[in-house]
């Protein structure tokens, strides 16, 4: 008798429960096992060679950002050294159970895994450890093999390391746009601050933008970016205060901030020739190559006062040669007794003329040194007279000599050398005597014709001579010379000094020559004179070095 399918399967149901029930559990046990061993044999990689390392910053006197050297723009800081409220922001904005998670977002690892299966776009939503791992640790490509990998290590990672050691390998390989990766150079770059001195604001800004770089990068010049970017900003700080990480006060006291301008403006371009001549000084301080200080993570405090350098840019842009010919126009100021340079204005554009005619420069003397006659140099000024064609700075640390009665400090662009919160390097100045404080008022006598003081009047006590420029503060008087004559001035020098500044201002002009990839000294333009246009734009520089332009 044939038994019925239904009861056969009522019969054998138990013993199919109890087989898959094994099965079950046998795969369980598998995957599991799987998982333990490759939970054990996964290694947790170095960071990548490009997430580690690091630029060169080079700032001014006052702190304010100049530039940077180095191939990747990145700086790291210690968690220490990043604002609690900045590393609420981020997580804030990107993985808010960053805290308390085990280093993985199991929804994003499903959804990655999904993805990967049906072909889908690739997933975003990883926690801040599985971010780190991918952007630090991982390859970038979008395999489902590289993603289980990501996440195992993410989890080691999260159980072999603190909260804060991942929070800050994070904050400090994380892209911003504008070239900045890490939090160091996003401060910088759109905010021209420290991390450690950001605001709630601005760091609730940094934190919204992680989310797509590349197109808020160009907050605060484009209007949608920033107007959507304002969105996100609004949400990341709601989001701070719900969590109590900001106080309702805080909160309501948060004003969108404003960004530098993005890309930049005319004036960075020029100021690459600082950066050349501090790159080169604070190397040869160290005893290291250039490449090595700009892969070294250094911040080089120079001794430039931007503010003056970006308002002398503007100045002398409207400087005009003749035609067929090309204006050079080199600006240097020095600190007398100190050497101290404060400005150094060395062409129009870096990218067109990347030489530097403050520095590099052989222009003709002409009647430049006139006032200095027959002194006796010592040691650092010697070779001077000699020298039919000094560079601006050479003429302006010779003049600076005179400022100080005598005494000659030799110039220098790079203050301080910092790294890992650390001083690696301070200047020291080294002030010597190179004339003789009697030559030192007669050069000035010469300079602003009074010729009939007697030199005895140098040394004697209690005398203000009628000349001295540190009696007309803001309006000094310039003594102006240059090689060749009347309508045929090739080189015009303009130079005013007082016991505070030294500011000598070339004019010069070439034309190409004969031979390929050479120019030869042209005239100066003579409308309007040569002469007073190297006065006026000299005078107009002085009273922002003297007066302050910030």
């Amino acid at each position: 008798m044939r038994i019925p399918l239904r009861l056969r399967l009522r019969r054998t149901r138990g013993r199919l429960l109890r087989r898959l029930s094994v099965v079950f559990v046998a795969l369980t046990a598998a995957l599991c096992t799987a998982a333990v061993v490759a939970y054990q044999l996964t290694e947790i990689p170095e960071p990548h060679p490009e997430t580690v390392t690091q630029s060169t910053v080079f700032i001014d006197d006052k702190g304010s950002y100049l530039g940077r050297r180095g191939p990747v723009d990145r700086q790291e800081v210690p968690l220490s050294q990043v604002p609690r409220y900045v590393q609420d922001a981020v997580i804030a904005a990107e993985n808010r159970s960053f805290r308390t998670d085990n280093g993985v977002s199991p929804r994003a690892v499903a959804r990655a895994v999904v993805a990967s299966l049906t072909g889908g776009a690739p997933q975003g939503g990883s926690t801040i450890t599985q971010q780190y791992v991918k952007n630090a640790l991982l390859s970038p490509e979008q395999t489902l093999s590289r993603k289980a990998r990501e996440a195992l290590i993410a989890i080691k990672l999260d159980r072999t390391r603190t909260k804060d050691e991942i929070l800050e390998g994070y904050l400090n390989t994380v892209y911003f746009g504008r070239g900045a990766a890490g939090i160091q150079a996003a401060a910088r770059n759109y905010f021209d601050v420290d991390t450690r001195d950001l605001t709630v604001s601005q760091a609730a800004a940094l934190a919204s933008i992680v989310n797509i770089p590349s197109y808020y990068e160009k907050a605060g010049s484009d209007p949608k970016v920033t107007a959507k970017l304002r969105d996100r900003w609004e949400w990341v700080l709601d989001a701070m205060a719900a969590s109590g990480d900001i106080t309702a006060k805080q909160r309501a006291e948060a004003a969108f901030p404003a960004f530098r301008f993005y890309p930049p403006g005319t004036t960075e371009g020029q100021r690459q020739y600082m950066i050349d001549v501090a790159a080169e000084e604070a190397a040869d301080r160290l005893g290291i190559t250039e490449d090595q200080l700009a892969r070294g993570g250094y911040t080089v405090h120079t001794t430039f006062d931007l503010a003056l350098q970006d308002a002398t840019t503007e100045l002398v842009k409207d400087l005009k040669g003749r035609k067929g010919t090309r204006l050079h126009t080199a600006v240097v100021a020095i600190e007398p007794g100190d050497g101290a340079v404060r400005l150094l204005y060395g062409g129009s554009d870096y990218a067109r003329q990347p030489f530097n005619d403050a520095v590099g420069g052989a222009v003709e003397a002409g009647a430049a040194l006139e006032p200095f006659g027959k002194v006796l140099f010592g040691t650092p000024l010697v070779t001077l007279p000699k020298t039919p064609a000094p560079t601006p700075l050479k003429l302006a640390s010779a003049y600076a000599t005179v400022a100080a009665d005598g005494v000659y400090a030799a110039p220098y662009t790079v203050s301080k050398i910092t790294r890992d919160g650390r001083d690696v390097y301070t200047a020291r100045p080294d002030p010597q005597r190179a004339l003789d404080e009697g030559d030192a008022f007669m050069v000035k006598a010469q300079m602003y014709g009074s010729t009939k003081i007697p030199r005895e009047a140098a040394v004697s006590h209690g005398m203000v001579p009628p000349f001295d420029p540190a009696a007309r503060k803001t309006s000094p008087v310039f003594f102006t010379a240059g090689a060749g004559g009347g309508i045929t001035r090739r080189t015009v020098w303009s130079t005013a000094l007082d016991s505070r500044l030294t500011l000598t201002l070339a004019l010069f002009a070439d034309r190409p020559g004969e031979k390929k990839n050479t120019t030869v000294p042209a005239q100066l333009p003579n409308d309007p004179p040569p002469t007073e246009s190297a006065e006026q734009t000299a005078t107009q520089i002085w009273r922002l070095a003297t007066t302050g332009v910030r």
